[in-house]
């Protein structure tokens, strides 16, 4: 994407994913605000237009949005497909995993954050939901939920997850999801093992 495309893909991500209540909007309940009313914020007014908006659905390589036409009154609406730390926006266009269909399931992050994350889990802080890739960096599967510039790759043991009652989603993008414990903590004890990316050395357990 170009520069302008980059600006607008990131200023439909912060507003879509935390800032529409604050700016005023109402999400409807699976997250989706009207296009034109977008058009009409500071933000966008003047700078950016329907085709704009669509260009940049369709050429994000993380697939980070989804268009609809509203079901009742034909409108142009758009979504982030996750990342919201909105909570009125349900889980409802998210797929409940119920087994264990995928052979990997990873959370990239940072050798900074890891003496933490071993202590506590990862947390999903202000958003509704930890992120996870079902594959590795270098599987073209992989479009979303793994930062490319990750340190650290912890393997998650989905199946003990799952059999204590830890609730995951696939979300439309395919990113897993899952918003941990009653704290909003996955827990170590779900870690299969974490492994240094530079160096390979398994740091964990």
């Amino acid at each position: 994407m170009n520069n302008i495309d980059i600006q607008l893909s990131k200023s439909l991500s912060w507003l879509l994913r935390h800032g529409a209540l604050q700016e005023g909007f109402k999400l409807s309940p699976e997250g989706y605000l009207e296009v034109n009313k977008i058009l009409q914020h500071k933000t966008f007014r003047g700078k950016f237009n329907t085709s704009d908006i669509e260009r940049v659905v369709c050429n994000n390589d993380k697939q980070r949005f989804k268009l609809r036409r509203n079901p009742h009154n034909n409108c142009l609406e758009i979504k982030a497909n996750q990342g919201h730390t909105i909570s009125d926006v349900s889980d409802a266009d998210l797929t409940p995993i119920t087994e264990s269909k995928y052979k990997t399931v990873i959370h990239g992050t940072y050798l900074k954050c890891w003496q933490e994350i071993k202590s506590k889990g990862l947390s999903r802080m202000k958003r509704k939901h930890v992120h996870l890739a079902k594959g590795l960096p270098n599987d073209a599967s992989v479009i979303s939920g793994l930062r490319k510039d990750a340190d650290v790759l912890i393997y998650i043991d989905l199946p003990r997850a799952l059999a204590e009652g830890i609730k995951f989603f696939e979300s439309e993008n395919g990113v897993i999801l899952t918003s941990g414990n009653e704290k909003g903590y996955l827990e170590p004890k779900y870690f299969a093992k974490v492994i240094n990316i530079h160096t390979g050395a398994q740091l964990f357990p």
